[in-house]
Order: C-alpha cells, then sequence, then structure tokens
C-alpha cells in the first residue's frame, strides 16, 4: 500500500514537464529548486498526516475528510485543477489553504521556512508550491483509500509505511528534520519509531536559522 501511494506521488513529482509548469505557476523558478521543495513539502505533510493519524480521532477525521472530498480525481489533470484553468466539480478538493491550516496549524510557517532553506527557493513560492500541492497529496492518498478498501484504522499504517518508503528513497536527513520539526511540543515520540530524531542534524538545523 505505501508503494502505490508513493507510486501515484512520483508519477506527478517525477514528471518533469508537470515540475516545469509548476515552476511558472509559482512566479518563475528554478525546476531543479521546485522539485526539491515538492519532495520537502510532501514529506513534511505526509509526516503531519501520520502524527494525526496515529491517534483514533485524527484517523477518523482523516477518513471522512477523504471520503467526502478526495476520491483521487484530481490525479486525472492535476495542473489544470490546481492552476485553475479547470474547474472541479468539488470545490473542497483544491482547498489547499484548508488543508495546510488543518495540517499544520500555527506551524504552517515554520514548514516553509524549513523547506525554503533546504531547497533554495525563496519563502513565497514555496508557500505557493505548498498551497497547490497539499490537494494532490490528499487526492494521491483518497485514491489510494479508495482503491485498497482501507478504513480509517488503515491509514496510519499506509502513512508511516510511507514515511519509512520515502527514507528509503535517499531522504533520510530531510525526514529527520521534518520529524524534529514536527514534533516540537516535546512529547519526544511521533507514534513511537514512524520517524526518528538526529540529534546532531537537530543542532545544525537551529545553528543554520541564527
Amino acid at each position: 500500500m505505501a508503494n502505490d501511494l508513493m507510486n501515484l506521488l512520483q508519477s506527478q513529482l517525477g514528471n518533469d514537464d508537470f515540475i516545469k509548469q509548476l515552476s511558472q505557476q509559482i512566479g518563475g523558478a528554478e525546476p531543479a529548486q521546485t522539485k526539491a521543495a515538492a519532495t520537502g513539502i510532501v514529506s513534511t505533510l505526509m509526516g503531519a498526516l501520520a502524527k494525526n493519524a496515529a491517534k483514533p480521532e485524527g484517523a477518523n477525521a482523516l477518513s471522512n475528510a477523504l471520503d467526502r472530498d478526495h476520491d483521487g480525481s484530481i490525479l486525472d489533470d492535476a495542473f489544470s485543477l490546481l492552476s485553475g484553468q479547470k474547474q472541479a466539480s468539488n470545490q473542497n478538493m483544491l482547498n489547499g489553504a484548508g488543508i495546510l491550516k488543518h495540517l499544520l496549524g500555527g506551524k504552517q510557517g515554520g514548514a516553509v521556512d524549513m523547506i525554503s532553506q533546504v531547497s533554495g527557493l525563496d519563502q513565497g513560492k514555496t508557500g505557493n508550491l505548498m498551497t497547490m500541492l497539499a490537494p494532490l497529496l490528499m487526492g494521491a492518498l483518497g485514491k489510494t483509500k479508495r482503491q485498497s478498501g482501507l478504513n480509517a484504522g488503515d491509514l496510519f499504517s499506509l502513512l508511516s509505511g510511507s514515511v519509512k518508503e520515502d527514507r528509503k528513497q535517499g531522504n533520510n536527513q530531510t525526514m529527520d528534520m521534518i520529524s524534529m520539526f514536527l514534533d516540537q511540543d516535546g512529547d519526544g515520540d511521533i507514534k513511537d519509531d514512524v520517524m526518528k530524531i538526529g540529534g546532531k542534524l537537530l543542532r545544525g538545523f537551529f545553528s543554520r536559522k541564527r
């Protein structure tokens, strides 16, 4: 299941034409920076989804949102829908700002700053890209849920497995940074071992921010 979700996302973000279109849509950016930022955004949002889904009430809320607004049809013509060239039958499907508010809350600005520093893409463009990509991730998750017949209880396993798959694809350092950022509430745990935090990386990240 985790591979299915990652493959859906890779089919979009691994497409050079799609990345170039996104680069133009956010105001003109180097495609390499856009792709790096997109990878960081998806990893960050996936980590936030996994953390939310670790609790039964969070998993139920996510399951209901997917069933209601994110059936995966956005993937059929993603750029036209995300850029506003084509109207969606369900506008909630494209509400990236609402998705980000729910997933990141007051941490959204910090997430944009973190991804901007890692990718080299400026903060304004990173924020715009994050708003565009949030519905894409939800659509991929909704499609995987529907095709695999998943219930609310399966979502955490799917998301945590996808986080681990992300690590295997060479994003270990990024994921360590993201896990540290998402767990700033200090409880020392994102469902035990979904993501491990490296102390050296943590110190290095904050030293760069000052």
